[in-house]
């Protein structure tokens, strides 16, 4: 049995934290102490400020209930560094404004942590170094609270949707699920006026009103939004199987090319045969000639016109300029 009080208590409020109902046996076997011990804790709990709530019955337990007055978040020491971790990264991400606000709310935690976890959250930071990336579209934070809140609420959603080629159109959404593609943000909903689900950039949308009316409950044709969201963006690029003769041992090509150990079989101790699966002609073109290595493809047709398109603006890049 746990004696170490203040040590416990931190623990069962780390524990309370997390959004859901906990049963007081559940609390007594993660904490090693007796339920009559969990019920002693849960009341130093309330005495020091937190609003800790009790449910009878079978299926009751303890719950930390959210408020204004509820006292400073609780964290640790993976948490902490989790966290803070996680501002730096923001700092960098594609939603206006958070880079700021993320360097305010890092500061802050900062300024508390412990001096091994300052230390080694620094070390990180030292020792890493971002990639830079080329300017994308930002996102409003507001726009991503808001839409956000309608989820939650499963309320209807009427805005305006800005297509690729600029062409704007009116939209009336059941919204499901925000989606983060790297430094773009997609809202996965079901588009009511076309009876289907459909995926929204949320960067293009603008004049967003909740109309107000429940969305119905509706089973997303894959087996989550992000799969959804692939999927989608998939179908909207031509992807291709590609069959090509490698000159290079399969040693040192493997894990190089293709998608799996078997998209590579050896033809002798000098070449290799590659039967990857499917991919865009850009990608899998990039992929070959990174190599190092001769190469001819064998399929398909459209990755050889697309090679001979890459190698004909290369010569003419490399050929200097006539002089006259």
């Amino acid at each position: 049995m746990s004696s170490d009080t203040p040590g416990r208590l931190l623990t069962l409020l780390s524990l309370l934290q997390t959004p859901r109902e906990w049963p007081g046996s559940e609390l007594a076997a993660r904490l090693g102490i007796s339920l009559r011990t969990v019920r002693r804790d849960v009341e130093r709990l309330r005495e020091l400020g937190y609003p800790v709530q009790a449910t009878m019955g079978a299926v009751g337990g303890y719950r930390l209930v959210a408020g204004k007055a509820l006292p400073p978040l609780l964290l640790d020491d993976e948490e902490a560094v989790a966290i803070t971790v996680g501002l730096r990264t923001a700092a960098r991400h594609a939603v206006a404004g958070i880079d700021e606000a993320s360097v305010r709310a890092l500061t802050k935690l900062e300024q508390v942590l412990p001096a091994r976890l300052r230390r080694q959250v620094g070390a990180l930071g030292a020792a890493t170094e971002p990639l830079l990336t080329w300017e994308r579209p930002t996102v409003d934070p507001e726009r991503l609270t808001a839409l956000a809140a309608a989820i939650a609420n499963r309320e209807q959603l009427r805005f305006t949707y800005r297509k690729h080629e600029g062409v704007e159109s009116e939209r009336r959404v059941e919204p499901h699920r925000l989606v983060s593609a790297g430094r773009r943000w997609y809202l996965v909903g079901y588009d009511t006026d076309r009876d289907d689900w459909r995926i929204f950039r949320v960067d293009r949308i603008s004049e967003q009103q909740r109309i107000g009316m429940s969305s119905a409950r509706r089973e997303l044709p894959a087996a989550d939004a992000a799969a959804y969201v692939t999927g989608k963006l998939l179908e909207r690029t031509p992807v291709y199987r590609t069959v090509a003769t490698l000159h290079a041992p399969v040693e040192q090509l493997a894990g190089r090319v293709g998608d799996s150990p078997g998209d590579l079989q050896p033809i002798d101790a000098r070449s290799c045969r590659l039967s990857s699966h499917t991919d865009t002609l850009e990608w899998t073109a990039w992929r070959l000639l990174s190599l190092g290595c001769e190469f001819e493809v064998h399929e398909p047709p459209e990755l050889v016109a697309h090679l001979r398109e890459i190698a004909g603006r290369a010569e003419r890049a490399a050929t200097p300029p006539a002089t006259t």
